[in-house]
């Protein structure tokens, strides 16, 4: 089983950079890419609620459960 974070998605429909959401959250681009690109093996609530708060969004948004198997490449 796998968590997936899909916060590139919602920053594209939110239509904002990596950047930008760094700067609103207070993170840095190189934690923020981390997490991102599904290499973050644990995030903080108080990450997670600002990154929610930034992108007007709920956890589910952005964390998704993927059974084994089912990971895309």
């Amino acid at each position: 089983m796998s968590i997936m974070v899909n916060l590139d998605v919602m920053m594209a429909k939110r239509k904002m950079s990596l950047g930008e959401l760094a700067q609103k959250v207070d993170i840095t681009m190189a934690n923020l890419s981390i997490l991102k690109n599904n290499k973050a093996r644990a995030v903080r609530f108080s990450t997670l609620e600002a990154i929610c708060k930034a992108l007007d969004c709920q956890p589910g948004d952005i964390l998704e459960f993927v059974p084994d198997g089912e990971e895309e490449p």
